[in-house]
């Protein structure tokens, strides 16, 4: 039988064991279940909770909807989380498409839509701080959904996903859905250890296969090839067939980079291996006949391959031709995904037809029907929907939410053929195409151009093959300068990567849990954390280590045993008359460079010195002192040769004294040749009158002069070993000892240091908290209470400044402007010295910039460091926008994306919405807040497609 067969059987079999609630369920969707999922239905249906890891594409939300399935059957509810509230959106208008708008509902922090509902659809954060205030929302939860649960790898964002997974009660059954990760067993060991029975279900089949192909100037190439093939190389076909035309044999004399791929055994394509080398060859060639001197550095300038990347114009014709759209371009840049629509459009591409386009521009007018055509004019529409109506658009975060949405529905219905997207369209959202296209294998990452791991490299191309329509999906990277193609082969045959936890407590997590279950417990619970988890794992591994050490160094001491006497004593005195000689050379030295330094110091124009050592030893006379403040001095010479060079103490071994002083012309110039040979002259005559003295000897301060080093040689020929004639082989054996000690040592330090690493963090948390009296000892305070409120990276500020008035006294405008300072953070390119509103903001930014060096100050010393300073850039944006200025100004002005403004201003709603909460009574803050809410959320920062 063979394997697909067999596969077929079992799921038959699996299919046949399902039950009437499965089938039921089944109904629904227009697909027969794979077994996975099956299984994982099953799973959750007998009363466990389960992990499903799988490929994109492969159909895990099928779980998470069985889990609202059973929920609605049985009168219970279910929460279905999402890691970004596009994702939230979707999810919610998926699920009311099923079930209606009665049953479903949906909190992101910008949407409140119907939360008291059986299904609720909210971002993790929203679930997060229900569990943290107890809400009554909870009463009668059964389920909950984690999607794209391997988001708790994300350094920002991450440590919430472990909070729900810790706080969650015991009866919620919870499914967490997560992409292919390599350690996907160990999460999910991870997950039965805090929420009991706990099903890990792991599927690496993609139910659309995956080809790869390399993109050379217009024609696409497969990556890999059979070991077994013939001499036809196969062109992908948008229809699921093949295209077949002439292949070049493979090359003899080349690599054949062979792995199992799908069951199979191939090799890298030899052609592209070929091409690669050929680039090589030429760009070096080309490189050392203009730059001959490179042979002798052995000069490798990067390839500059002899074959031209294609166009993006050209890279979508081609793909049309082959029938291998919809497609998605990855550009790992915002301005390059609008740069290649705006060469799309120029280059006359038409990717609809003009009923397509009519559709396309129906829907688009309908949805932006509320946004005033002022606005409109601000933001693009018309080149925007121009694009659209040919079938392209970019998809990135600089856009109006609004539009990103618009292109979302158009791409999945099939009108938009071609989507140029940053890297964040891979995070769940669902669009998928035929073919994904990576631009680049290389990405800025904040710091410097680095690789795409094998992760995002899965991320990315696991976006091609629509389930239901595709036969197979298509990932084409383009060939570049410099393109290795077994680097890309390995990218893409590396299916998975590891799911490290990014997990520490917080300020505002801290007060929670000590108010709801006291210090301790709270303690305890945190060292439950899959980052304590997976630190106590690496523990284990040290230890065994250790062990290992341990017993060496009994080894290593045994071999040292002298019969004579205590031979590791008499080798601790040897290493420490080692070191104290050691010592004593380096101290020798550094008094010879310090006086050299002084003497090189006092040098003046016109002194005649001998330089003893370096490639500038002989007489020289001083044409410029080179003294400089804060630098050692580096006078410019003259040498007999007449070659000006600059010395410097590293030349004088001795320090330097006058030979005698010779007059340097005043107009002297160093570049004229004939100077320099005039003045050598007259310094070989000047030489020749006073005669050469030989270099003064260095004198010798050995060690004898070191009573401590006398001592130590004293006492170590005294002792018994010294006469031992295997001296020197206990010796070995004993500075072995001593080397491996020193790393036992180390090794000892990092199992301390994992131990117990987040309990102790959580310790100086609270540490800071009882200090600035948000906690004192078990309790919560009245301060501490509002702090429980605020959920923001700088929570500690914010409360801060709430308790010593800062806020009390500001306008609306002003608040929001001084409320941005904790939201927003500045990309690399944004202004260094950003614009700030004279009067009161002003003097209260000033201020909360003085109160986060004082929390910096009350951290350092307790060894803490989460609070970034306030960052400004957002000001004066903020506070035009609160006073009612136009969108137009704001943007032109703020130089900013419509998409980052937007997505700033609604998280400075949220963050004024907390302020209103966790303001005391009677404070002026709570009405001012919320009056500067109304005023920020207004205009393009209102508008919304869902509720």
């Amino acid at each position: 039988m063979s394997t697909h067969a067999a596969r077929y059987a079992a799921f038959r079999r699996r299919q046949a064991e399902s039950s009437a609630a499965i089938e039921d369920f089944q109904n629904l969707y227009g697909f027969e279940f794979d077994e996975f999922q099956i299984r994982a239905c099953q799973a959750l249906e007998g009363g466990h909770g389960v992990l499903v890891a799988a490929p994109t594409g492969s159909g895990k939300t099928v779980v998470g909807e069985f889990a609202v399935h059973l929920a609605l059957r049985d009168g219970h509810k279910c929460f279905y989380t999402t890691p970004i509230k596009a994702l939230s959106n979707q999810k919610y208008t998926d699920l009311v498409r099923r079930y209606g708008s009665d049953n479903v509902g949906l909190l992101t922090g910008d949407n409140s839509v119907n939360g008291e509902a059986p299904i609720v659809v909210m971002t993790t954060e929203v679930l997060r701080n229900m569990l943290y205030a107890g809400s009554r929302t909870l009463t009668g939860l059964a389920y909950v959904v984690m999607d794209e649960v391997h988001y708790l790898a994300d350094r920002f964002r991450g440590a919430v996903w472990e909070e729900v997974i810790i706080h969650l009660p015991e009866s919620v059954r919870m499914v967490a859905l997560s992409a292919t990760v390599s350690n996907a067993e160990e999460f999910g060991q991870w997950l039965q250890q805090v929420r009991g029975d706990t099903t890990v279900i792991v599927d690496e089949n993609r139910p659309v296969p995956l080809w790869q192909h390399v993109m050379v100037g217009n024609r696409i190439h497969d990556l890999f090839v059979e070991l077994d093939s013939g001499a036809d190389e196969e062109r992908p076909g948008g229809d699921g067939r093949k295209r077949t035309r002439k292949r070049d044999r493979r090359d003899q004399g080349g690599r054949t980079a062979e792995i199992v791929l799908n069951g199979e055994r191939v090799q890298v394509n030899p052609r592209l291996i070929r091409l690669a080398q050929e680039d090589d060859r030429i760009t070096q060639l080309a490189y050392r006949r203009r730059h001959p001197q490179s042979r002798a550095r052995g000069g490798a300038p990067r390839p500059r391959s002899k074959h031209a990347p294609p166009t993006r114009p050209q890279i979508i014709a081609e793909l049309d031709r082959d029938g291998l759209l919809p497609a998605i371009t990855f550009i790992f840049s915002r301005a390059g995904c609008d740069d290649a629509v705006r060469q799309c459009v120029y280059a006359g591409l038409q990717l609809t037809s003009d009923a397509e386009a009519d559709e396309i521009r129906e829907y688009a007018e309908r949805q932006c029907a509320d946004i005033p055509p002022a606005d409109l004019a601000v933001l693009g529409y018309h080149e925007w929907i121009a694009a659209l109506e040919r079938g392209i658009a970019a998809h990135h975060a600089g856009l109006l939410p609004t539009f990103k949405e618009i292109v979302e529905t158009l791409f999945s219905r099939g009108l938009i053929r071609a989507v140029f997207a940053t890297e964040t369209l891979a995070l769940g959202i669902n669009m998928p195409a035929r073919t994904v296209v990576i631009e680049k294998m290389d990405k800025w990452n904040g710091e410097t151009h680095a690789m795409l791991t094998p992760g995002e490299y899965t991320q990315l191309t696991g976006r091609a093959g629509r389930r239901g329509i595709d036969v197979e999906g298509h990932a084409v990277v383009v060939w570049q300068p410099g393109t290795d193609p077994e680097a890309v082969a390995g990218l893409a045959s590396t299916r998975t990567y590891p799911l490290n936890s990014s997990f520490q407590p917080s300020y505002n997590m801290a007060v929670n849990l000590v108010g709801q279950v006291g210090r301790e417990r709270s303690r305890t619970m945190l060292e439950s954390s899959f980052a304590q988890f997976q630190a106590d794992r690496a523990v284990v591994g040290l230890v065994r280590q250790l062990r290992k050490h341990e017993e060496a160094l009994e080894g290593y001491a045994e071999a040292a045993n002298c019969h004579l006497g205590d031979f590791m004593e008499y080798a601790r005195m040897r290493r420490e008359l080692s070191d104290r000689e050691a010592q004593a050379s380096r101290d020798r030295g550094a008094r010879r460079r310090r006086d050299a330094v002084r003497s090189l110091e006092s040098l003046r124009v016109g002194d005649i010195i001998r330089v003893p050592a370096g490639r500038h030893a002989g007489f020289a006379v001083v044409l410029d002192p080179g003294v400089q403040a804060g630098r050692d001095p580096a006078p410019l010479v003259l040498t007999v040769n007449r070659q000006a060079k600059r010395v410097n103490a590293a030349d004088f071994p001795v320090p330097v004294e006058p030979a005698g002083r010779l007059r340097v012309p005043r107009n002297f110039s160093v570049r004229s040749p004939q100077a320099r040979r005039d003045l050598a002259s007259s310094l070989r005559n000047k030489l020749d009158g006073i005669g050469v003295e030989p270099p003064r000897r260095v004198r010798d301060t050995g060690a004898h002069e070191d009573p401590e080093i006398a001592r130590l040689r004293k006492a170590l020929r005294a002792h018994p070993c010294h006469g031992c004639d295997e001296r020197e082989d206990h010796a070995r054996w004993a500075e072995r000892y001593f080397r491996l000690s020193k790393e036992t040592e180390g090794l000892r330090r990092r199992v301390e240091g994992r131990s117990h690493v987040i309990a102790r963090t959580f310790d100086r948390v609270c540490g800071v908290l009882q200090r600035l009296g948000y906690l004192d000892g078990d309790t919560v305070t009245d301060e501490g209470r509002l702090l429980a409120k605020i959920y923001s990276e700088l929570d500690l500020l914010a409360a801060e400044c709430l308790r010593r008035g800062l806020w009390e006294d500001l306008s609306p405008e002003d608040l929001a402007a001084c409320v941005s300072s904790l939201v927003y953070e500045s990309r690399r390119n944004d202004d260094a010295f950003p614009r700030i509103p004279s009067g009161a903001p002003q003097e209260t930014l000033a201020e909360m910039v003085r109160l986060w060096g004082e929390l910096h100050e009350v951290e350092r010393d307790h060894r803490v460091s989460f609070l970034r300073e306030p960052d400004l850039g957002f000001v004066w944006t903020t506070h035009r926008w609160a006073k009612g200025d136009l969108l137009d100004r704001i943007l032109q002005e703020a130089d900013m994306p419509a998409g980052d403004f937007v997505r700033a201003a609604k998280l400075l709603v949220d963050m004024l919405g907390q302020i209103a909460d966790a303001a005391p009574a009677g404070s002026k803050v709570r009405s001012t807040a919320r009056t500067a809410m109304d005023a920020v959320r207004r205009g393009v920062v209102a508008y919304s497609s869902v509720g």
